[in-house]
């Protein structure tokens, strides 16, 4: 009898250890090291200073270090491979926006072997950044109408950041329900070659965001002739909106949000959401955002942004099918 108490004793401390380094888990702090935050492009631009803004205001929450990481190349490729591979921990983190997660998938199909959307799971989206669609200053018009005039008596092209880069695909958008058509000029320097394309007229039209423009729209050196944000920017209460120029839900408000490895345990996620949105409701954070023309705009959950991306991704590939873009 003595024996099997003992036995009894010991198979009950052996099943109480056991169970003490799940509940140590589970009430391990996080973060106990630095982060890693990934951007899929080089140091500067809107991605970038999201992902740089984050950055701070995590590690003065966290207590730890959030190392933004650039890795540029491959169109975001390279960035996003690095994130799908890494350890669902937490510990490796991506900001990453509609190009490297929702048009990537589709357009890039044969030079990836995974999924983003798949292999990346959001966590939530962290800011919009208006955009207009806009012409050199040398070109003789001042609304959609009259450009779609012009073009229907003359040639015009119009420049992009790329092939399949959404500033490529809103203007196609835009191009094919105006039923007219421009040649294209993708510069793979992105609005750094664009904006000078633009300026000395070699291109004519283009869809670039606000921060790139502003200050060239004010020169005259290029004219604003609507924007895709769902209303007037205060900035320019005269140009009208997409909506208000005939072709509502053409152009695209690019978003920049946080992602994770797929199979990140769901309550350390939530715990991520929950901070990174604490962080982006910070009057701090967003003076200096708005200071950039971005505006925060959040998910009520990762759910919520895993579905809006899934969503998107739908989207651009159909953009994509319907204008018969190709990537060899």
């Amino acid at each position: 009898m003595k024996r099997l108490k003992l036995a009894a004793w010991c198979v009950g401390l052996v099943v109480s250890c056991a169970a003490i380094p799940a509940s140590l888990a589970a009430e391990t702090k996080f973060p106990t090291r630095p982060v890693r935050l990934l951007v899929p492009y080089a140091p500067g631009g809107a991605t970038d200073n999201t992902a740089r803004l984050l950055a701070n205001k995590l590690s003065e929450m966290w207590g730890q270090q959030v190392i933004v990481d650039n890795r540029a190349g491959g169109s975001g490729i390279i960035a996003l491979e690095l994130a799908s591979n890494a350890a669902a921990d937490g510990y490796t983190l991506m900001v990453g926006n509609v190009s490297t997660n929702a048009i990537n998938e589709t357009a890039f199909a044969k030079q990836m072997h995974f999924k983003p959307s798949q292999t990346l799971t959001g966590v939530t989206n962290l800011i919009e950044l208006p955009h207009f669609f806009l012409v050199s200053g040398a070109v003789p018009v001042s609304s959609l109408k009259e450009l779609i005039a012009l073009a229907k008596k003359q040639k015009m092209s119009y420049a992009s950041a790329g092939i399949a880069s959404y500033p490529h695909l809103d203007v196609a958008r835009f191009l094919k329900a105006a039923g007219i058509e421009m040649t294209h000029v993708p510069y793979k320097g992105g609005a750094g070659q664009m904006i000078p394309a633009l300026i000395s007229n070699e291109t004519q039209f283009a869809f670039l965001n606000i921060a790139s423009t502003i200050g060239h729209f004010k020169s005259g050196r290029l004219k604003p002739l609507t924007t895709s944000w769902p209303t007037r920017r205060p900035e320019f209460p005269e140009v009208p909106t997409m909506a208000e120029a005939g072709f509502p839900g053409i152009g695209t408000n690019a978003w920049n949000g946080l992602f994770a490895p797929a199979k990140l345990p769901k309550p350390l996620l939530n715990q991520i959401f929950s901070d990174v949105a604490k962080a982006m409701e910070a009057s701090d954070m967003k003076a200096a955002l708005e200071k950039q023309y971005m505006s925060v705009v959040l998910n009520k959950s990762p759910a919520e942004f895993q579905k809006f991306v899934e969503t998107d991704v739908k989207g651009w590939a159909k953009v994509i099918q319907d204008n018969n873009i190709k990537i060899e």
